[in-house]
């Protein structure tokens, strides 16, 4: 019985979200409607598409997990997603404006357009690219313990990860039919069950947890340090999660695209300031949930399992919401994900030349399935390891915070030229890509900063002396003046 109540509940909930992509769906091969969506959704639907793309499943597990094992520390994906969220509202203006008026549809095409390169296009949208696949594979690993949990012991987490594959390989049509319209519009429906559900059910485990005893006095006084001089992360090592984290924010190319998929630049505006409390309340209780669930045996054992340990306590109704909960939130990301990948390596890798609307939409859709069936074999291959491909899925944000200085140093100063920024993002992740594999968390000489952090600075460097150092050309400075006229 608890098997189909779990099951039910799943099978449920993709009816659901078809039902409601497919009364909205609008056939086109128009290649700026399978991009973004014809430019037409307001702020509320903003607000659900940036959250159901920013929070991944993985974010009740990995991140609280490592908040249930460590405290405090975990809620430094509370201080970089705020920023990112004010980032969102400065640079809803220009992004915006650029990207109607020149008709623009994804990050790389932005960059592209502002440095006048298809070079650094292709750079910047090889580096999303290559950054963005490791959360992918781990989007559909993280289905595995949904999967496992809600059959109530019928099935291995092994064999779990095959069924999860297969759902979501199967969700995946709608994904390549409907392009971003259809994101979208899911991530309304996934949003409110991820967030909106999960929020609710962290408070209740809030008080569930307090009134069994396991309140904040019964936490190690360790949970509440951050590392300092002396440990082994060492003193900087959490200001940079944090600066990579709320740098690469928009970085990533599936955030990046819902600026354009917005009515107006005043549409995103206003998005982020729903975004905000709605993030912060939600990650706050959900964080606190896992922190509190520290000093539980079971979940000290394997902390990240906590979601799904709380919500046993339950029964098999709670736990099935709350693995509803992870795979809303894990579907809006992956559909995400491989739009992004798509649509990224098709305009502006293999098209980066141009071609027709239909030509650009079909490279974009055989991209989607291909990419699927490599994330499917990626997390066949890694179906154990799950806890080194989420290094190595950390470890991306060391790779795509590269394209930071270009993309907003390009938006904010005219000097920047097309060699400076490719210069720059080149050293930048050879810099970053080398130190990472030899210093796979942080570099104890340089006082916890991460690989990321220094191939930033090595990044910018180069990028604001190369500016410098060009001369002026007449021809080039009258184009950026009108970009930015």
């Amino acid at each position: 019985m608890d098997f189909l109540i779990g099951y039910g509940m799943i099978l449920a909930f993709f009816v659901l979200v078809i039902y409601v992509m497919e009364r909205t769906h609008k056939a086109s091969d128009d290649f700026s409607e399978f991009a973004v969506a014809g430019r037409s959704f307001g702020s509320w639907y903003q607000t659900m598409a940036f959250l159901n793309t920013w929070l991944p499943g993985t974010i009740f597990i990995a991140f609280a997990g490592w908040t249930a094992a460590a405290g405090v520390i975990g809620y430094y994906v509370l201080s970089y997603s705020l920023l990112a969220v004010l980032f969102m509202y400065y640079l809803a203006d220009r992004v915006f404006d650029w990207g109607k008026r020149h008709n623009l549809k994804t990050q790389s095409d932005f960059v592209g357009k502002r440095y006048n390169s298809d070079l650094v296009r292709v750079i910047a949208a090889i580096i999303g690219v290559v950054s963005i696949f490791p959360w992918l594979v781990l989007g559909f690993q993280s289905l595995g313990l949904v999967f496992s949990f809600l059959s109530f012991g019928r099935i291995s987490p092994e064999v779990a990860v095959f069924v999860g594959i297969a759902v979501l390989a199967i969700r995946q049509i709608w994904t390549v039919r409907m392009g971003m319209r259809g994101i979208v519009i899911s991530d309304m429906v996934q949003g409110i069950i991820a967030y909106g559900l999960g929020g609710l059910l962290s408070v209740a485990f809030i008080v569930m947890l307090i009134n069994s005893d396991h309140g904040f006095d019964k936490l190690s006084e360790n949970f509440a340090m951050l590392p300092s001089f002396g440990s082994d992360l060492g003193p900087f090592y959490y200001f940079s999660i944090v600066l990579t984290g709320a740098l690469g924010s928009w970085c990533w190319p599936d955030i990046f695209v819902r600026l354009f998929t917005a009515k107006s630049a005043q549409t995103v505006k206003n998005s982020a300031f729903k975004a905000a409390p709605l993030m912060f309340l939600f990650l706050a209780v959900m964080l606190t949930a896992a922190m509190l669930a520290g000093s539980m045996t079971d979940v000290a054992a394997a902390p990240d399992q906590v979601w799904f340990l709380l919500a046993s306590h339950g029964g098999p109704v709670v736990l099935s919401l709350a693995g509803i909960c992870v795979l809303a939130a894990t579907v809006g990301n992956i559909n995400a994900l491989t739009q992004a990948i798509g649509v990224h390596a098709a305009q502006d890798i293999f098209h980066v030349k141009g071609g027709s609307d239909h030509a650009i939409t079909r490279t974009a859709r055989i991209i989607i399935a291909v990419t699927t069936v490599l994330a499917i074999i990626g997390a066949v291959l890694t179906v154990s390891m799950t806890a080194g491909l989420l290094t190595l899925a950390l470890a991306a944000y060391q790779g795509i915070v590269q394209l930071a200085p270009s993309l907003y140093l390009g938006i904010l100063w005219r000097r920047p030229n097309a060699a400076a920024a490719a210069l720059g993002m080149i050293v930048g992740i050879v810099v970053a890509v080398t130190l990472q594999f030899l210093y796979p968390v942080s570099i104890p000489a340089l006082g916890g900063l991460t690989s990321g952090v220094v191939g930033l600075i090595c990044n910018t460097v180069v990028l604001v002396v190369v500016s410098m150092l060009s001369p002026s050309r007449k021809d080039e400075d009258e184009r950026v003046s009108a970009l930015f006229a």
